[in-house]
């Protein structure tokens, strides 16, 4: 996701430290950045563990927009330093220009310029570390294709690839023909004037955006905006919001907003006004795209608007300064844009229902990413792109005046007089929630006679007392059938869809096609033309005596719901059976959705949610919650939203003591007279973490004393004999039970130095039919080694 236009810094994110830029480049002493360059050429091929990443995973940049760049190392690898450095493609780094765009630093505990190549990002402090994040300012137009290179260090090795994981290679993207320009031109040559309509499209729904869905009080508030000349902003990002722009964001009115553009004269051509949607999202055949017509001329090209998603802190989507004027001296045939929300640096909350807090001070426009705060709706740990929440489209309806530019018209342009249109205005207050007009009553007169005809809604709550709510009844002069001279009551339809399926599958069938209204008669008679259309279809004319036939379609089944959504059914039957007895292949049930009228229910009025308790442990992963109360009775309407919210928290890691076997057994005396010593070990089965008790003592040792020894010669040789004696016994045994191996050499001591153990084992051979197990058992001898102090 790009950040267009960009600002010349960017604003801290919620709980961070605002972002810093590097101060004026230093002087590189001898080409010291060029020297990082070629240190940390070595290449490790198939190296994958560690990834640097541009959020969206853009392959084109857009020029000075901002971009965010992470570093990433996977589970279970990290890294203790890092470079990250951007170069012009086909550049060594040995001058200042080689360099493309600048970095912006996020968290300073985690990253920093190096001191001495300034262009160069590098670790604060070296530790572990899985992530790192910092902001890229891509370099203005014309600076060509971009080569984002990153280095690690982890232990002592340092790994640095030109291709592959480590590198990213954007360029510059360049605008297609006929699109609108990316920066407003600094003087539009097109001629004459030409209108636009722009069609709002908002696809935030629950199965969208699932997290966090506010369910009841979704809405997009009124839209707002204007056709202007360069010397007026409405908003931009990097830019601050005006009094109107924070009264649009908080509130949701447009009418500060709607003051500020009026007063700014010559420099805006026509006010872009379109009424709240309540809920956010409904199917297009329940509710038409609200839309609005704007005209634009050469000194007034620029088209903006905003709109806020409610419930939020300060959220909004819109367009800031689309230039409509083209390269050709033309005007853009069409604009289709996906838009994400954008934070008006207001109010500092983090989800959609957060408590009011203001930002002081004021923040800049920014737009809202997915790394911005795990609470956020829109959180994704891997920072992929936000799923766009609504799309705007802005189509050329019509052009007026002798046109200069040297395309030559589309087949189905319109020339058409651009007079200034009068437009009903809805002034209803934002406070007061009404159902949608009923459709006009029957008038009251017959004849030619003039009379009165009537509709009405339903107010289904007043938010603020203080603000009156206006009537709920309206009337409109009218007069009999076919007394009028202009036919109100033209129904504008959609396209028809593509035929449904044929019902048989041999033969004889009904097959359907549907459309939809997409806008009633303005005089709000009910539209007759029809919306439904069948007819008969064939298919294998020459079905074989196996087929079978089966009855067209019956009626549909009444709407399971009386308001809202429900669902409907029809069915059909078995004309012919197939002659082998096999059974009919054929649907026989049909069920599809169906709408009824909106189903008039008081939205119920609760309080703010309450700040998160306490997390429930102090150490490790627990859970907190927050609350709300009801601010209205509850017998005023239906209420089923949650009173109480409990969430995951996670606190520093608990320590972890040390954890150890338990003891061998002692082993054999080391010496065979006189005094000796013997051991008994233990094993480390996991090592203390995050300040834990260390480990026990692995290794003890306890003296042992045997019979005197006998120094003598005599002595000695009785030694001798009685060794001699034993080792005759021991042959005698194998040979009569087992066969045994040699011993095995001494196992590695366990530790350099402090008193370790080394082991070997003997272990049978051979097996005789008369031995008995426990004469061949295998056998194991321990000594002590390295026992000298560390």
């Amino acid at each position: 996701h790009r950040f267009s236009p960009r600002p010349a810094s960017l604003p801290a994110t919620a709980g961070q430290p605002p972002l810093r830029e590097p101060a004026e480049r230093a002087p590189k002493s001898d080409g010291y950045c060029s020297r990082i360059l070629r240190a940390q050429g070595t290449k490790r091929e198939g190296y994958q563990e560690f990834r640097l990443r541009v959020e969206g995973d853009p392959e084109n940049y857009q020029p000075s927009s901002t971009y965010r760049v992470t570093l990433i190392a996977s589970h279970p690898a990290y890294f203790r330093g890092f470079t990250v450095i951007a170069l012009k493609e086909g550049k060594d780094g040995d001058k200042d220009e080689d360099y493309a765009g600048n970095f912006q630093i996020i968290d300073e505990e985690d990253t920093q310029f190096m001191t001495n190549c300034p262009p160069a990002v590098t670790e604060s402090t070296p530790r572990r570390r899985t992530r790192i994040q910092v902001f890229w300012t891509a370099p203005p137009s014309g600076s060509g294709c971009v080569i984002l290179k990153a280095s690690i260090v982890q232990k002592k090795i340092i790994y640095f690839q030109d291709e592959g994981s480590l590198t990213k290679r954007m360029c510059e993207k360049e605008p297609l023909f006929g699109e609108a320009t990316d920066k407003p031109l600094l003087d539009c040559c097109a001629c004459g004037t030409a209108k636009y309509r722009v069609t709002f499209y908002g696809n935030w729904s629950e199965k969208i955006h699932p997290k966090d869905y506010p369910r009841r009080a979704n809405h997009w508030s009124a839209l707002i905006g204007a056709s202007h000349s360069r010397n007026y902003v409405l908003w931009e990002y990097g830019g601050y919001s005006s009094d109107g722009v924070k009264q649009v964001a908080e509130l949701g009115s447009p009418v500060k907003t709607e003051e500020e553009i009026r007063q700014k004269g010559d420099d805006v051509l026509t006010v872009i006004k379109m009424k709240a949607q309540w809920p956010a999202w409904q199917p297009l055949n329940v509710r038409a795209a609200p839309s609005a017509e704007f005209s634009v001329d050469r000194a007034r090209h620029l088209m903006s608007f905003l709109t806020m998603m409610g419930p939020s802190p300060d959220w909004n989507v819109g367009l800031s300064a689309e230039d409509l004027c083209t390269k050709e001296c033309g005007w853009v045939q069409k604009v289709i844009q996906d838009l994400i929300p954008w934070d008006a640096g207001t109010d500092s909350g983090v989800s959609y229902e957060s408590p009011n807090k203001a930002t002081i001070p004021q923040e800049k426009i920014r737009p809202l990413t997915s790394l911005d705060h795990p609470q956020s709706p829109f959180y994704d740990p891997e920072g992929g792109a936000i799923t766009p929440v609504a799309r705007v489209v802005v189509e050329r309806i019509a052009r007026k005046g002798e046109q200069c530019n040297i395309v030559p018209d589309n087949v189905d342009d319109i020339v058409a007089d651009i007079a200034p249109e009068e437009k009903e205005e809805d002034d209803t207050p934002e406070t007061c929630i009404y159902s949608n007009w009923s459709p006009w009553s029957a008038c009251s007169s017959a004849t030619c006679e003039k009379g009165k005809r009537m509709r009405q809604r339903m107010l289904k709550a007043q938010l603020d007392l203080s603000v009156p709510c206006p009537h709920t009844q309206d009337f409109q002069p009218c007069m009999g059938p076919g007394c009028s001279d202009e036919d109100a009551s033209t129904c504008m339809m959609s396209e028809w869809i593509t035929w449904s399926p044929c019902s048989a599958s041999c033969g004889v069938g009904m097959r359907s096609r549907e459309r939809y209204v997409k806008q009633f008669p303005e005089d709000g008679s009910i539209c007759t033309l029809p919306t439904e259309e069948t007819e008969t279809c064939t298919v294998n004319e020459e079905c074989s005596p196996n087929s079978c036939l089966v009855t067209e379609w019956g009626e549909w089944d009444p709407c399971s719901a009386t308001c809202g959504q429900g669902m409907k059914r029809r069915e059909r039957m078995v004309k012919t059976v197939p002659s082998d007895g096999s059974a009919c292949e054929a649907e026989m049930v049909k069920v599809e959705k169906c709408m009824m009228p909106e189903c008039h229910t008081i939205p119920c009025l609760l309080t703010p949610w309450s700040d998160w308790s306490d997390c429930s442990v102090t150490c490790g992963k627990g859970a907190r919650t927050r609350s709300r109360q009801f601010k209205s009775p509850l017998e005023l309407g239906e209420c089923a939203e949650d009173l109480e919210q409990v969430e995951k928290c996670m606190l520093p890691e608990c320590p972890m003591d040390c954890v150890v076997s338990e003891w061998t057994e002692w082993s054999e005396c080391n010496k065979s007279c006189g005094k000796g010593h013997m051991l008994r070990t233990r094993m480390v089965k996991m090592e203390p973490q995050f300040g834990g008790n260390p480990c026990p003592e692995t290794v003890q040792r306890k003296k042992c004393k045997l019979r005197k020894c006998n120094n003598s010669k005599s002595g000695s040789a009785n030694s001798d004999e009685r060794r001699r004696r034993k080792e005759a016994r021991e042959k005698r045994r194998n040979k009569q039970g087992c066969k045994m191996k040699p011993w095995s050499t001494w196992t590695e001591c366990t530790k350099l130095c402090g008193g370790g153990i080394q082991e070997r084992l003997i272990t049978a051979k051979k097996r005789f039919k008369s031995s008995q197990l426990s004469s061949c058992k295998e056998r194991k001898e321990i000594r002590a080694c390295n026992v000298h102090p560390c």
